[in-house]
């Protein structure tokens, strides 16, 4: 079953979409594999403590782009191919590299800058 359990919830970003980038980020790492099962909808809006109609539009989401396979009144799985996971694979990591570059940018800081910043806390966060 996917843990959501880890999950933590952020203003400024719809819960929808954090649900979505919770269940890629697992198929990235590879903690979520095809075929895993989904809580209900009704479990995880209440684990969430959120609405269940947004648990209900990340899973029509989810399903519109295949990651998952819902039917009405079962269970839903992760529905991946090996292409699938390998463009998560690669697709998570660029737009959250984009998203920092955006923000470093918004800061007026300099490339040279931002990397030497990541550099230090890569350093930081490895010892």
């Amino acid at each position: 079953m996917v843990d959501f359990g880890q999950l933590q919830l952020t203003d400024g970003v719809p819960i929808y979409l954090q649900i979505i980038g919770h269940l890629k980020a697992g198929i990235s790492a590879g903690v979520v594999k095809d075929g895993d099962e989904l809580p209900s909808r009704r479990t995880l809006s209440a684990l969430l403590g959120v609405n269940p109609n947004t648990i209900q539009k990340a899973f029509r989401l989810l399903e519109e782009e295949g990651l998952i396979s819902s039917r009405t009144g079962s269970k839903s799985f992760v529905c991946l191919s090996h292409e699938q996971t390998e463009d998560i694979k690669q697709q998570l990591p660029r737009d959250e590299s984009r998203q920092y570059v955006a923000h470093m940018k918004a800061m007026g800081m300099a490339l040279e800058e931002t990397i030497a910043l990541i550099q230090t806390i890569w350093k930081e966060e490895t010892e």
